[in-house]
């Protein structure tokens, strides 16, 4: 049998490759739709040119002739990243898997479409107790997966560059450029060692109740302005959390530690302290009847559902997410 590898109108049925009001040869550059596919998926030139082995420039050219060939835009320019449009859409749901056939026939490469890791980020004691735990059967089946921790402004701006395909956000991201839904709402609790916790219960209530006592107890946070602390008093006691932490320390993992060990008394996500509380390590100081919540939003990049595996891990985390 003849060994060769297949040109694009093979691959395609014989017809090239259509968009709306143009007809792309057959005969075409493969190299353009190659670059095409690989700033489609990565939602950026800047991010798919070492994937390509080009510089940003050399990429921009030829999504530019690109566009002229087809008579579209197929790119909408952000400040960070780019948009597909519509016939960009159509498009690459034509040459994909092409494209993906051929690059195996080759050898692989950044367009092979199976194996390609899922890059997935968000906040770190989420990812560890919840996110990582969810997405361990699609794992186990063979799921490449790219894990980044951080905060969600940052990360945001890293997935605009196209640097993550999926991020576990805290608040949804301003604009239209990047798609997002509710995924789960977190609830927020505020808990002291048992050692804290009976000395605040012996405060008398006449004089000030709760908030009173936990003045004379140090509190353990995560940041110097207290965010969720001070959200907790706003929301549930309806007043300003005058106190200052006694310890700062850019990691809940690190606060539940030391709240755990007697250091003072926090406010955490009830999943990060869930394990402690049910043993008794931990007590919670207040069952308010409306607890403060957080909703976490799933971001996607637009484009990256190219990877079939991104359709995937988001399906499996909403689906794991009405347990959370």
């Amino acid at each position: 049998m003849e060994n060769r590898t297949p040109d694009l109108g093979e691959l395609v049925g014989g017809g090239g490759v259509a968009t709306p009001g143009r007809q792309l040869p057959a005969h075409a550059d493969l190299n353009l739709l190659r670059t095409f596919l690989a700033v489609y998926r990565a939602g950026s030139l800047t991010a798919a040119a070492p994937q390509l082995g080009l510089s940003q420039p050399t990429v921009t050219a030829q999504i530019r002739t690109l566009e002229q060939q087809t008579g579209r835009e197929l790119f909408t320019r952000l400040p960070r990243g780019v948009e597909p449009t519509p016939p960009a859409h159509e498009l690459a749901g034509q040459v994909a898997a092409p494209l993906d056939a051929l690059a195996s026939l080759e050898g692989g490469g950044p367009q092979s479409g199976q194996g390609t890791p899922v890059h997935l980020a968000g906040p770190s004691e989420l990812l560890c107790v919840r996110v990582l735990p969810a997405l361990a059967p699609l794992v186990a089946g063979g799921l490449q997966l790219r894990v980044t921790q951080g905060l969600t402004e940052p990360l945001l701006e890293e997935m605009r560059a196209g640097r993550h395909d999926l991020v576990i956000a805290t608040r949804r991201p301003r604009g239209r450029a990047l798609e997002s839904v509710p995924l789960a709402d977190e609830e927020y609790v505020l808990v002291a060692s048992p050692a804290w916790a009976r000395r605040v219960g012996e405060y008398p209530a006449a004089d000030g109740g709760l908030c009173a006592a936990l003045r004379d107890v140090p509190l353990v946070t995560y940041a110097e302005d207290l965010p969720i602390a001070r959200r907790y008093w706003r929301n549930v006691f309806g007043k300003q959390l005058t106190a200052r932490a006694a310890v700062t320390v850019p990691n809940l993992y690190a606060v539940l530690s030391a709240v755990n060990a007697g250091a003072g008394y926090s406010v955490l996500p009830h999943s990060l302290c869930q394990e402690y509380l049910e043993s008794g390590r931990l007590t919670r100081l207040h069952s308010p009847e409306e607890p403060p919540l957080n909703t976490l939003f799933l971001v996607r990049r637009p484009g990256s559902d190219a990877n079939p595996d991104v359709p995937r891990v988001g399906d499996r985390l909403r689906a794991a997410a009405r347990s959370w």
